[in-house]
């Protein structure tokens, strides 16, 4: 019974001396590892154990904006970004400002700095996917409302941008640039008038010659002013509103056409007062009608080129054309009317402009007018 006993326990120490030694050879490693990670060059480090987890390189910095309402709206995107990492966010989780509104009147054109409350353009439930990663965007329009809101999802995207605006929106201007550089791109700013011709052909040239090529552009440059009757509306106003919505978009899509290739992409800028009318606006529902015919025949025309042209037709979104052409009781009601009981704001429009101008969405669609509309559907 004794040599039984003894047989018993020697299996047991060993086993028991094995487990020891084992854990100090780890041990040993791990602290070899240790003190080589701390002391060698990232290229001499050892290749961790299995057991160890493996380090994540920072992500690089971008740069930040200066303007105060871009870094809180920086920071949002921020936290709506980890928030949807860790699915806690959806887009309809995402209160947005309901009307009235404070009621607010600028001159023409605008300066959405001043909006009360400020639009929202930075988008922080939107997830880019690289879907226009070393494209080069040029937008007219590009200062504020849904230019700007589509500058900065096109950045995030991964393409740089030219911004074409009114010298007078300067301030407007700078912030788009800031927000377009916080997303890690270039940002070109060019100000100058689309009703001039020769302007459009100079907007173009200095874009390709400074950000060296052009995939995509966005035609989005408007001017409105309502009227009551057709005998108020003067000579001078219906001149202004067609060469500004129409005549322009004609001038840059014949200034870029050069420039564009295979694949590349116009998506013009409409509104459903190109589809239903508006009889305090007969000059700019006229010009919006214009849009949807230009651009369902100018896709036809490049078809065959591959180059891709659209138009997206949006009800009232909350931009700096509404303040200057409202008076302050009506421009703070502005889109109440509609289903959803509010006007869209630019960042919820700009996705629709990332769709027209991504291959990996619409390849396969040109021609088309998409509505948008805020639960309007008799147009769409």
């Amino acid at each position: 019974m004794a040599a039984k006993k003894k047989v018993d326990a020697s299996p047991a120490d060993t086993s028991s001396k094995e487990r020891a030694r084992t854990a100090s050879q780890r041990g040993g490693r791990a602290t070899r590892s240790r003190v080589t990670t701390r002391t060698s060059t990232p290229q001499a480090q050892e290749v961790p154990d299995q057991a160890q987890q493996p380090q994540t390189p920072p992500e690089p910095q971008r740069p930040q904006s200066q303007h105060p309402q871009q870094t809180q709206q920086g920071q949002a995107r921020a936290r709506g970004q980890q928030d949807q990492q860790d699915g806690a966010v959806q887009p309809s989780d995402q209160q947005q400002p309901v009307p009235p509104f404070p009621a607010q009147h600028q001159d023409r054109p605008g300066i959405e700095a001043q909006i009360e409350p400020r639009p929202e353009y930075s988008a922080p439930t939107y997830a880019a996917a690289g879907k226009l990663q070393g494209k080069v965007a040029l937008i007219t329009g590009g200062d504020s409302g849904i230019g700007r809101a589509v500058a900065v999802l096109y950045a995030r995207e991964g393409a740089d941008v030219s911004i074409v605006y009114l010298p007078q929106e300067q301030v407007d201007a700078e912030e788009t640039r800031s927000a377009v550089e916080a997303e890690g791109r270039r940002a070109l700013l060019i100000p100058g008038d689309v009703t001039d011709p020769q302007f459009c052909r100079d907007a173009v040239e200095q874009s390709v010659r400074e950000l060296g090529k052009l995939d995509i552009l966005v035609n989005n440059a408007a001017y409105q002013q309502s009227q009551e009757s057709l005998e108020d509306v003067s000579e001078e106003q219906w001149d202004r509103t067609f060469r500004t919505n129409i005549y322009g978009y004609f001038y840059m899509a014949k200034a870029a056409l050069p420039h564009l290739k295979q694949g590349s992409a116009i998506v013009n800028c409409g509104s459903i007062t190109g589809l239903q009318g508006s009889k305090s606006l007969l000059d700019y529902s006229a010009t919006k009608g214009a849009i949807n015919a230009f651009t369902k025949s100018l896709a036809q025309n490049l078809v065959e080129r591959e180059i891709r042209v659209n138009c997206v037709a949006p009800g009232p979104v909350w931009t700096p054309l509404n303040i200057a052409d409202k008076p302050p009781e009506k421009a703070g009601k502005h889109g109440q009317d509609v289903p959803m009981k509010r006007p869209a704001q630019p960042e919820e429009v700009a996705p629709a402009f990332v769709f027209f101008a991504s291959e990996a969405d619409s390849s396969y669609i040109t021609g088309e007018v998409l509505t948008l509309l805020g639960g309007e559907t008799t147009a769409a």
